[in-house]
């Protein structure tokens, strides 16, 4: 099975690997956005982190004299507040009015923060705010009232805004560059799951691919039953499978058995029939012996077809043409040798029938020798295969048949010649047998000059 054209939905393998793939996507995006989350969440408590540190510093630095007037250090806060635009800013506002205190990174921007601060608490704020640069920040804020003089009541307090803000823009590129290092590897990671549950698949099954070219070689006849070690989960099937085999083959047995012990049976009696016919001659032992010899052909007939019909339920039955047809021809050359008749015999060697060898004999034999009983001198068998089909040609040099005759030879028993020895039956049996194996016999004209008979077989490459 390879990856083009195999992974069908309608196929095991397809559902499964199609089945793995999927839940792999799914694990994986999920698993990729929890990942992401939690890293943004790191990072954003870090971030917040840096921020109310940065808030302590503010605090600390600010100094507050009792004028009302907040005086910040600088060199508490850090180089980061001092240059333009560096992302870090911190900015102090009175509540309600008065001078408004920021960093010089801030220039001549301030901090809006829309988020209310109530009065009377001292509690931490968080929001966001547009930053110079259109950056984009987070923003702390906290309330500290200050005392206008030491003896103020704690009405009197002043409060202030504290603020702190940094660009989110380095978190988000953070973030981001995580994000596209999470895809890609998990992008990978994707890609080598789906190929280890593809090689895992295709050695998973490698079992039912070997049982089922094990039963290829038994249809085909190169086997007889399901050979090899397989796994745990495959070896009931295999033993199943040659159980059933074996179990075909002796009903069959049994069948043709029964079918020969019946043609036995039959023949014996109708034996000694036509030995008493022989002894009395007259008129009724006239008609005794034509019938016994029509009951004989009869019998000879169906025991063939049901030889042939039980031959077709077996698997394995794998014959060698060739042999067969040089064994006939060795046979038919000494019974025809008083009149000289050549057989030519052309058949490659692999080429095999998929069928019984008695049947095949029973089939050519017939053919063969009825070519010679009319052949002036030479008969050719040919064996050849068109697709999945086996071709035997048999032609001889005899008078040949017209179209007529062609379909009046077919019947049972008719002879067109009363003079060459026969029963009639050759053809027929031999077109029945064909049948039976899903063939057909071809009647034709030969370029020899007389008959050409084709008999259309299922062949085994």
């Amino acid at each position: 099975m390879s990856l083009k054209g195999r992974l069908r939905f309608d196929s095991l393998a397809g559902r499964l690997i199609a089945g793995a793939a999927i839940w792999t996507l799914l694990a994986l995006v999920a698993g990729g956005l929890i990942l992401s989350n939690a890293f943004r969440a790191s990072v954003q408590r870090d971030f917040d982190d840096y921020l109310r540190s940065n808030m302590d510093s503010l605090v600390a630095a600010a100094d507050h004299d009792p004028n009302g007037v907040i005086n910040v250090e600088s060199r508490y806060m850090g180089e980061a507040y001092e240059r333009a635009y560096s992302g870090d800013y911190w900015q102090i506002e009175p509540v309600g009015t008065g001078k408004r205190e920021i960093s010089h990174s801030l220039l001549d921007h301030h901090i809006v923060f829309t988020d209310y601060v109530k009065p009377g608490k001292d509690r931490l704020i968080w929001g966001h705010a547009a930053g110079p640069d259109k950056q984009h920040l987070r923003v702390l804020a906290r309330r500290i009232e200050y005392p206008v003089t030491a003896t103020s009541k704690p009405d009197d307090n002043r409060a202030y805004l504290f603020f702190v803000a940094s660009d989110m823009n380095e978190l988000d590129a953070r973030v981001s560059e995580f994000n596209d290092t999470l895809i890609w590897s998990f992008v990978v990671l994707g890609a080598g799951l789906i190929i280890a549950v593809f090689i895992q698949v295709r050695v998973g099954l490698q079992p039912l691919r070997r049982v089922t070219r094990a039963l290829h070689r038994i249809r085909d006849g190169s086997a007889r039953r399901l050979e090899g070690h397989f796994p745990s989960e495959i070896e009931p099937l295999a033993a199943e499978l040659n159980g059933l085999i074996e179990h075909s083959a002796e009903v069959v047995g049994r069948a043709r058995s029964y079918v020969s012990n019946l043609a036995h049976f039959l023949k014996t009696p109708l034996t000694v029939l036509a030995s008493e016919a022989e002894a009395q001659p007259g008129p009724l032992a006239d008609s005794v012996t034509k019938q016994v010899g029509t009951m004989r052909r009869q019998v000879d007939h169906y025991l063939a077809r049901a030889r042939a019909a039980g031959a077709l339920d077996v698997l394995g039955n794998r014959t060698p043409v060739s042999t067969v047809l040089e064994d006939l021809a060795r046979v038919l050359r000494r019974i025809h040798q008083d009149r000289g008749i050549a057989i030519e015999v052309s058949c490659p060697t692999a080429l095999a029938f998929r069928g019984e060898r008695q049947d095949l004999e029973e089939m050519a034999g017939n053919l063969i020798d009825n070519a010679c009983k009319w052949a002036k001198s030479q008969v050719r068998v040919t064996g050849t295969t068109t697709g999945s089909n086996l071709i035997l040609a048999i032609e001889d040099d005899g008078p040949g048949l017209t179209p007529a005759q062609r379909e009046q030879v077919g019947e049972r028993g008719e002879r067109l010649d009363e003079s060459v020895p026969g029963t009639g039956l050759g053809l027929a049996i031999v077109r029945d047998i064909a049948k039976l194996y899903g063939g057909a016999l071809e009647l034709g004209a030969s370029e020899l000059g007389g008959l050409s008979a084709r008999l259309v077989l299922r062949a085994i490459s």
